[in-house]
């Protein structure tokens, strides 16, 4: 295939959908390398239902018993750990290899090569999965904002809303000036105010929140 054949191929009708996404996946990593400003992150800790019960008026937080079927599928393609839009970066560039070899193989119409996007994709996301997978260990040791993971034992903050017995609730630290929100529960079940100081004292074996105890300021 020669360049000029690539360039026909990549804009004809079904092509130039995935060739406009990698234009604008350029775009972005140009935008957010030159800013520092960018890379949205899927924080699927939000195994826990956020939306709660509307009517709650402490806006407690129950966390389910086990994820849905779509958040560990999600965590089955590392997005657990591996930035959403470095994956799918690299799912829509497999994607549009594949399309683009497809139109040029495959003496059908154009309309034909339309359907093919949807395997294409599919077959893209297990193959980024795979090929993401030797990078986990990189992905942990930083957050998904490219800053080194905080150590969150010990560390006290503020009580967005209550949190008692089994209740998970949600703390509130500033770290570098940034406010951080977690889930979290009460160690020993007692209950701990909205608006009050508390300490995070130890972590749930599944990473879902952390425990803590009510502190006071001197």
């Amino acid at each position: 295939m020669s360049f000029e054949e690539l360039i026909e191929i990549s804009f004809t009708p079904a092509n130039a959908i995935l060739s406009i996404i990698l234009i604008l996946s350029v775009l972005y990593w140009l935008f957010t390398i030159l800013t520092g400003i960018g890379d949205f992150d899927l924080d699927l800790d939000a195994d826990l239902d956020l939306d709660g019960d509307l009517d709650n008026p402490d806006g407690l937080v129950e966390v389910d018993a086990e994820p849905s079927s779509f958040i560990q599928f999600l965590k089955f393609l590392n997005l657990d750990i591996i930035p959403i839009t470095f994956f799918l970066t690299l799912a829509f560039l497999f994607t549009w290899l594949i399309n683009v070899n497809l139109s040029f193989y495959l003496p059908l119409p154009n309309w034909f090569f339309f359907i093919t996007i949807i395997p294409a994709f599919i077959v893209s996301l297990f193959l980024t999965k795979y090929i993401c997978t030797p990078l986990k260990p990189v992905f942990k040791e930083i957050n998904h904002k490219g800053e080194i993971a905080y150590d969150y034992l010990g560390r006290t903050g503020t009580m967005i809303t209550k949190t008692e017995a089994d209740k998970i609730g949600m703390l509130e630290l500033i770290i570098n000036k940034d406010p951080i929100r977690l889930m979290v529960k009460s160690k020993d079940g007692s209950l701990i105010k909205q608006g009050e100081k508390a300490i995070i004292v130890d972590e749930e074996p599944q990473k879902k929140f952390f425990y803590i105890e009510r502190t006071y300021e001197i």
